[in-house]
């Protein structure tokens, strides 16, 4: 007969309790949002008591600090070409990973005010350093414009379940964006058709 394995110590039950409490948070606030998610919910989810999670994590603003989170992006330096193609491996990075974390910091950002200001700050930092790349006198337009689509990406596929881009394996998704972030980190000197551009004149 097998030995039984030896008992839990107190320590390592609480530790196990906490990553379940964590896991069952993240998929929440990933899939409702930050209003929608209440700590009943969590300890439901995780098979647990409702004033355990309190006692572990406080609040549900802790809990949802601990869970949610933007995937750190490396440091954007050298040529725009080489910034282009930085983002572009970023993107498939992020969108092969685990988003769940970022999903639910996306999802809340419009109704929790840490979450926005979290999402708002990441990205500008790293717009900022790929405005320096770009050699264009609108290069803070182009950085920002760059980090809209590349978010857009994520929120289309992950969030909204954008018909034809929910089920795109994200090598496609970077391969059909390729050119148009070059475009714009270049600098391309690509422009709309005089006719349209005469029906945008004021």
């Amino acid at each position: 007969m097998p030995d039984e394995p030896p008992p839990l110590s107190r320590a390592e039950r609480r530790r196990r309790t906490e990553a379940r409490i964590l896991e069952a948070a993240r998929e929440l606030f990933a899939r409702s949002g930050y209003d929608r998610t209440t700590i009943r919910a969590v300890a439901a989810a995780a098979g647990t008591d409702p004033g355990l999670v309190m006692r572990y994590f406080g609040s549900k603003e802790e809990l949802f600090a601990r869970v949610a989170e933007l995937a750190p992006d490396q440091p954007v330096t050298g040529p725009a070409e080489d910034v282009a193609e930085v983002l572009l491996a970023s993107l498939g990075d992020k969108l092969r990973g685990d988003l769940s974390g970022t999903l639910a910091m996306l999802r809340s950002m419009l109704t929790h005010p840490d979450a926005g200001r979290e999402v708002r700050a990441a990205i500008t930092e790293q717009q900022r350093q790929v405005a320096a790349a770009i050699p264009a006198d609108d290069a803070v337009l182009r950085a920002g414009l760059i980090g809209a689509i590349t978010l857009g990406a994520i929120i289309g596929r992950d969030l909204l379940h954008l018909e034809g881009v929910r089920d795109a394996k994200a090598e496609d998704i970077v391969e059909v964006l390729r050119p148009a972030i070059h475009a714009i980190a270049q600098s391309a000197p690509a422009h709309a058709p005089a006719e349209l551009t005469a029906d945008l004149a004021p």
